[in-house]
């Protein structure tokens, strides 16, 4: 219980986790603007570091609920029935869903795609344009997808947040 040195212990690497697992990807959009704005290999380089940080991030976010149930466990207040427990698990589950489901594969097509055109440099000289290449339409489609999924986790987020703050169900 709370003031016993080993669930404050466990509490704070639940807190750190969340921190550094969910803080690291809260803000990958961004990171695919920046990219977006510097065609090229600037532009590859950017999405490769998003994404490798964000792979480090998705460990460090498989131990919050590990510690999150340990600190249930440790509890004599909480418990798996209460509704800010099994539906933050239920939560938490849907959002590795769509992240494994949907995001992280974009996410490395999307690199892979960036890549290829940083790879076939500019179209030759004196040749009209035809529209865009293929991998451009692929990654426009592929943005859009990462964004949608990337606002559902960051509410998904909030909801956690707000449920181990408030309790509903106690």
């Amino acid at each position: 219980m709370r003031g016993e040195f080993g669930y404050d212990a466990m509490l704070l690497l639940h807190i750190l986790g969340t921190i550094v697992g969910f803080g690291a990807v809260f803000l990958n959009g961004l990171y695919g603007a920046q990219a977006k704005q510097r065609p090229g290999p600037g532009g590859a380089a950017i999405g490769e570091a998003n994404l490798a940080v964000s792979g480090v991030a998705e460990y460090v976010i498989y131990t919050v609920p590990v510690t999150g149930i340990i600190l249930v466990m440790m509890s004599d207040a909480w418990s798996f029935s209460q509704t800010w427990v099994w539906l933050s698990v239920v939560i938490f589950v849907v959002a590795l869903g769509i992240s494994h489901g949907s995001q992280i594969p974009a996410s490395k097509r999307m690199n892979e795609l960036a890549k290829e055109l940083a790879a076939a440099g500019p179209p030759p000289e004196g040749t009209a344009p035809s529209g865009p290449p293929p991998q451009v339409i692929e990654m426009e489609a592929l943005g859009k997808r990462l964004a949608g999924g990337g606002a559902v986790l960051n509410l998904l987020l909030v909801v956690l947040l707000v449920l181990m703050i408030w309790k509903p169900g106690v």
